[in-house]
């Protein structure tokens, strides 16, 4: 299948800062792009200084219809990573290295907060165990920004570090200030309300657009829902989950 690319070249005084106006710019959450830091600034890894950061972001949309099916987005996000060497939760390791790596960007970003780093409960659909980032501190909304763009560029980039620095990829979370749990717990109540509503009405429900990260959590929640389906309609970053009546 044929696809046009889109490549956008960015300079910014740190990677982060770089990747999220390259986002704002092409209007695609990250998960539509694939990002290459090209020059990662003169001091070192993720600094600024004398030397910018440079990155390009290459923005890849399929030119055939886009399948209705959800499947793709009920799927873990995160499965790009499995690589057949799940970490092991006590590796006390990883869990430091990447407290570092978030806490150095937080520096280069002028931001004061305290970084914590545990494993999760329980493992992702393809049996690995995420790293979860928790940042809190003050006036903290500059790191989610709108639709959460700026904090899944941060986890995008810390991912892409902790892979290149231990040499292979773990799905790493990060949230801010419990941003995400409060997300995910409003999703899933909205989900449900408007499956009732579907099945009251006999109508289809149409969702606010949301990425797909977002999507694939009203997915889950109505997948064992008595009664209803859903499906994803439309195009990057207006796509949307409708619900249907059976």
């Amino acid at each position: 299948m044929s696809e046009k690319r889109t490549s956008l070249e960015i300079i910014a005084p740190t990677v982060a800062e770089a990747i999220q106006q390259g986002l704002e710019q092409l209007g695609v959450p990250s998960s539509q792009v694939s990002i290459d830091i090209l020059d990662e600034g003169s001091r070192g890894l993720f600094g600024i200084g004398a030397r910018q950061a440079r990155v390009r972001l290459t923005l890849q949309t399929p030119t055939s219809p886009l399948p209705a099916t959800p499947a793709p987005e009920i799927e873990d996000a995160q499965a790009a990573f499995q690589t057949g060497q799940p970490p092991l939760a006590g590796n006390q390791t990883h869990l430091k290295q990447a407290e570092q790596i978030v806490s150095r960007l937080l520096q280069e970003m002028r931001i004061r907060a305290q970084v914590t780093a545990s494993y999760a409960d329980q493992p992702n659909a393809s049996g690995e165990t995420p790293i979860h980032v928790d940042i809190r501190g003050k006036d903290l909304t500059i790191l989610i920004g709108p639709q959460a763009e700026t904090l899944n560029a941060l986890q995008y980039l810390v991912t892409l570090i902790m892979g290149k620095q231990i040499g292979r990829a773990i799905p790493i979370t990060i949230d801010v200030e419990g941003y995400r749990t409060r997300r995910e717990n409003q999703l899933r109540r909205l989900a449900r309300k408007m499956a009732e509503q579907a099945l009251k009405t006999g109508r289809r429900q149409v969702l606010e657009p949301m990425p797909a990260n977002e999507r694939r959590i009203v997915h889950l929640e109505l997948r064992d829902f008595e009664g209803v389906t859903t499906e994803s309609i439309g195009e990057e970053p207006r796509r949307k989950v409708t619900i249907i009546p059976k």
